[in-house]
């Protein structure tokens, strides 16, 4: 059997590994190479980017490659650490403590809904019975001032974090009746795209950007890497339309959509930390930042690629 062949036989887990271990290889041959050439720049941050990409992909890939629970427990570990960031910046009064209790609460009951596969509570229970529920422990709690800014941010947050990232796990229950794909694979495409979405919007950013997007929220966006990288990334979901069950048009359409999803969410995240004066949400991933600067994209791409599956093909 080719090498070929044996690539095309491996499970959607190990043809992603490898196509992720081959760029990461690259890139850090790239990094060695322009240590050499240059020694007397600074390439610390670039290696430690490449450094924390090896780190995150080992982890992202070895939940998602066992047992769907491990997969589950791993997508509310990473719920509850960007809600754990997001919450470490907000203006919070004694009074919203119970509320801010009850919200990372939430996060297992959340992806318990997601591992019983019970779609009609999983997809209300945050939106609407959280927001009902939570802001009256507000109530209780006999102080009026400054009401509506904590039951603002706190729902807020749990909307991005625990809702929109929750649909990134309910992927993995999806069943598509036609056998081309499953809910890991797609997953996988998510995740894949939305990533190399950030990263050659990035650099052609570096490369080409002259014309600023949104100068006074995120200076380093740009029309041109912001169009260069989904052009980039509607080539790439082409070539791994074979984790979905999308024709050729319809990975390259949907991988730009995830694209634009991702551009949002990211822009969003950009004005949060504009807005409370940081430059990341934590310091736990060299050279990225926080949990929530690496989801800060998927936060909205996931709920847009989970629904698109859902709607057409399930």
């Amino acid at each position: 059997m080719s090498m070929i062949a044996r690539i095309w036989t491996m499970g959607p887990v190990a043809q992603v590994a490898l196509i992720v271990t081959t760029l990461l290889v690259f890139s850090t041959l790239v990094v060695f190479a322009l240590k050499i050439a240059f020694p007397g720049r600074n390439w610390k941050e670039l290696q430690d980017r490449v450094n924390a990409w090896w780190i995150m992909a080992a982890l992202f890939l070895g939940a998602v490659s066992v047992a769907t629970w491990v997969a589950l427990v791993f997508f509310g570990f990473l719920s509850f650490w960007a809600l754990k960031e997001y919450v470490t910046l907000l203006r919070t009064r004694p009074a919203d403590h119970k509320m801010l209790f009850l919200a990372f609460c939430a996060i297992p009951v959340q992806f318990y809904l997601v591992g019983i596969g019970w779609y009609g509570l999983f997809i209300i229970f945050v939106p609407v019975y959280l927001f009902l529920l939570l802001p009256f422990t507000l109530v209780l709690a006999k102080d009026p001032k400054g009401f509506v800014a904590s039951a603002s941010q706190i729902q807020w947050g749990l909307m991005a974090f625990v809702f929109g990232l929750s649909h990134m796990a309910f992927l993995l229950e999806l069943d598509l009746p036609d056998g081309v794909a499953d809910g890991r694979s797609l997953l996988l495409f998510l995740v894949f795209v939305t990533e190399m979405s950030d990263v050659l919007q990035y650099v052609w950013g570096k490369l080409l950007g002259r014309h600023k997007i949104l100068p006074t929220i995120s200076p380093n966006k740009t029309w041109e890497g912001f169009l260069g990288g989904v052009a980039s990334v509607a080539g790439l979901g082409v070539l791994l339309r074979f984790l979905t069950p999308f024709g050729p048009w319809e990975s390259a359409g949907v991988a730009a959509l995830v694209a634009l999803a991702g551009f949002c969410g990211g822009a969003v995240m950009s004005a949060v930390k504009r807005d409370y004066g940081t430059k990341d949400f934590g310091a736990i991933i060299p050279g990225h930042g926080g949990v929530l600067d690496r989801v800060d994209s998927l936060c909205y791409a996931a709920p847009i690629f989970f629904h698109y599956v859902r709607y057409f093909y399930t």
